[in-house]
C-alpha cells in the first residue's frame, strides 16, 4: 500500500549508497595518484578529504543549501504569519515536525526543501511564488515540498549536489 513513506527506506538505501561511492572513488583516485607520484602522503590525503567531505555534507547540508541561495528566515510574525500557519498545519497533518522557513528575493516562482532529515528540515520560497499564488495553491506547493521531507528525498538531492 502505498503512503507519503512509500519512498523512504529506497531513499535512505539511496544516500548510504551514493556517500559510499564517493568515499570509494575519492579513496581510489588517491590511491592512484600515490602510486603514480610514488607519495603515499597523497592516498592518506584522500581518506581525510573522502571522510571529511562525507561528514560534512550530511550535517550540514542544509546550511550548505541556504547559503547557496542566500536565503533568510522567515519572519514568524507580520505579512508572512500566513506562511507559517500553512506548513504548521500541513506538517501536523502529515505528522512531521515543522521545518524552519526561509524567504528568498526572488521574482521567479519558486520553492525547494533541504535537510538530512524531517527533525533538521528547511523549506525557502522565493517572493515571487508568494506574490502570485492563492492560500489554497500555496498549500499545494508547501504540501509538495512536504512530501519531500517525509520521503527522505531532500537528504539525497543534497548529498549529490555538495
Amino acid at each position: 500500500m502505498a503512503s507519503l513513506y512509500t519512498h523512504y527506506d529506497r531513499n535512505i538505501r539511496k544516500t548510504w549508497f551514493l556517500m559510499t561511492a564517493f568515499l570509494v572513488l575519492v579513496i581510489a583516485f588517491g590511491w592512484v595518484l600515490s602510486l603514480y607520484f610514488e607519495t603515499p602522503i597523497l592516498l592518506y590525503v584522500a581518506v581525510i578529504f573522502a571522510i571529511l567531505t562525507n561528514v560534512f555534507s550530511y550535517w550540514y547540508s542544509d546550511k550548505i543549501v541556504i547559503k547557496m541561495t542566500g536565503a533568510k528566515e522567515l519572519p514568524n510574525e507580520g505579512e508572512y504569519q500566513n506562511v507559517h500557519n500553512i506548513v504548521e498545519n500541513l506538517s501536523i497533518t502529515a505528522g512531521l515536525p515543522k521545518p524552519r522557513l526561509y524567504i528568498i528575493g526572488d521574482p521567479a516562482p519558486n520553492a525547494f526543501a533541504t535537510g538530512r532529515d524531517p527533525k533538521h528540515a528547511a523549506v525557502a520560497v522565493t517572493t515571487g511564488l508568494l506574490q502570485i499564488l492563492d492560500r489554497t495553491e500555496l498549500e499545494g506547493v508547501i504540501a509538495h515540498e512536504l512530501s519531500h521531507v517525509g520521503n527522505r528525498d531532500i537528504l539525497i538531492s543534497t548529498i549529490a549536489v555538495v
